[in-house]
């Protein structure tokens, strides 16, 4: 990378000013020679200042270029690493980096206490010979949440983002584990277990490959073409099912999406979308992901109003849980402008983790204490983070950042 040698124009103009009253001053005395000398010296010197000036504006305008770029690119997912150290060169800033970075790592532990509970009871009932217990498991339910891991798996292994992708191969690997208890107590049926073996196979070794460089390109794009029609059927019929038997029960909506997806898909590998067209296709499994995950706290909180008493069997430690797990998240997602990363994690841990913790309190299954202990924790988490990204980004606002990260601007 070429350095920039900044001199500064006040200095410089007064030492060109300086230097040439002296030359005035030694004009009278020296011969025509020596002064026509002076001259051209005076003049070099001049020149060299001038294209001094003009390459420190060329570095100028190219690095805030360069700035613009990163921040717009990192809305898109194709992008490895949208922010970097060449950013900024402050100490401050790349501390921020590694801690977010730390953070989401760290998001692996609530998501693994999770998913564990849940495992252990399904083996312990195993063991006792009780398989009629793994009956009330909604594998079909997970197999959502088992593709939208997927999805986001292969989002965060385009970006490069390690942490991300560790907890999205967890999430996969103890989804999987269930899977198999579920086949074991024959609560799943063994074909669908099948298949969800190769997907889950399939899955985690084409984006490892393709995290490593080592997958053809033809591929990883079929790969995406599957998870993006998939994504994008199982959405609208998900939504759909939320509300039966308030609506018919219906599997048009997905049949309708699945055959839009189909024909979005074949049509960009044809190329007879425009640009804007084939890139919005590239985008949909990811935000079916997103979106995907975001649904499932409206389906709680549906649940929660038709069937008050229900409320009662929900853990407010797994919701804690929740809620921590993917605040860890945020601060990353913000760092590097992920708007769709920052969409889900924000919605997750405020209406998910945090919703259904203030629909405990509100029927009387939390004490007070918990319900005021997990509502400063998140406003102080989200305001250190909104704070601190505003700070080492050289902002007086943390609304700058918001903006930033919505538009890219």
């Amino acid at each position: 990378m070429a350095k920039c040698l900044v001199v500064p124009y006040s200095c410089s103009s007064t030492g060109t000013r300086s230097r040439t009253r002296s030359s005035g001053s030694a004009s009278t005395s020296k011969p025509p020679g020596l002064q026509v000398q002076l001259q051209h010296h005076h003049l070099k010197y001049s020149l060299i200042q001038q294209k001094s000036l003009s390459v420190s504006a060329q570095c100028y305008y190219k690095t805030h270029t360069l700035l613009r770029r990163r921040i717009l690119c990192a809305l898109d997912s194709d992008v490895p690493h949208p922010l970097h150290h060449q950013v900024q060169s402050n100490k401050s800033f790349e501390q921020w980096d590694s801690w977010t970075a730390k953070f989401s790592g760290a998001s692996n532990i609530p998501f693994l206490l999770l998913q564990m509970p849940q495992i252990i009871l399904n083996a312990q009932n195993l063991l006792a010979g009780n398989k009629a217990a793994l009956l009330a498991v909604p594998w079909l339910g997970m197999f959502t949440g088992l593709l939208g891991n997927l999805s986001l798996l292969s989002y965060f292994a385009k970006k490069r983002e390690k942490e991300a992708i560790v907890v999205q191969t967890l999430g996969v690997i103890s989804l999987y584990a269930v899977f198999a208890q579920l086949s074991m107590a024959e609560a799943m049926p063994l074909p669908y277990f099948v298949i969800t073996s190769v997907v889950v196979a399939t899955g985690l070794v084409l984006n490892f490959l393709n995290y490593f460089g080592l997958l053809n390109a033809g591929i990883w794009r079929f790969w995406e073409d599957f998870i993006t029609v998939g994504g994008l059927s199982v959405l609208p019929q998900i939504m759909w099912s939320t509300f039966v038997p308030y609506i018919p029960n219906s599997i048009l909506p997905g049949v309708f999406a699945f055959l839009v997806a189909l024909v979005a898909v074949i049509m960009a590998r044809l190329g007879k979308l425009s640009a804007k067209g084939i890139k919005f296709v590239g985008a949909i499994s990811g935000w079916t992901a997103t979106l995907l995950f975001m649904w499932m706290p409206i389906s709680q909180m549906w649940t929660n109003f038709l069937n008050p008493d229900n409320i009662k069997g929900l853990s407010a430690f797994s919701m804690l849980l929740a809620m921590i797990g993917n605040g860890l998240m945020i601060p990353r997602a913000l760092f590097i402008r992920d708007f769709m990363w920052f969409t889900g994690s924000t919605w997750a841990s405020l209406f998910y983790g945090y919703g259904n913790i203030v629909c405990l309190y509100w029927f009387n299954s939390i004490s007070k204490e918990f319900f005021l202990a997990a509502t400063a924790g998140l406003i102080l988490w989200i305001g250190m983070a909104l704070w601190r990204d505003a700070d080492v980004y050289g902002y007086n606002s943390p609304f700058t950042s918001l903006k930033e990260l919505v538009s890219g601007s």
